[in-house]
């Protein structure tokens, strides 16, 4: 299994407390997301936003991202 495959398992399993009316973004791919774009050296929610932008196209090898990339906002509620 790949690496990432194994960290979207991973992270599927983390529970979502988020209600059900405001989830947009599956909570495992704002966690990916989050988590390699700070590997990757982004230090604000713009520049993690901004990286998964620049990124999407590899995210989604991985990622399901059903709304597209959530926005920096989103990043900061979650985190």
């Amino acid at each position: 299994m790949k690496t990432t495959n194994k960290l979207v398992s991973i992270f599927s399993q983390v529970d979502d407390p988020r209600r059900d009316l405001t989830k947009l973004h599956k909570l495992n791919d704002i966690l990916l997301i989050g988590i390699i774009s700070v590997i990757c050296g982004a230090d604000s929610w713009n520049e993690m936003e901004l990286y998964a932008q620049e990124k999407e196209d590899f995210l989604r090898t991985f990622l399901e991202l059903p709304n597209g990339i959530p926005s920096h906002d989103t990043l900061n509620r979650v985190f």
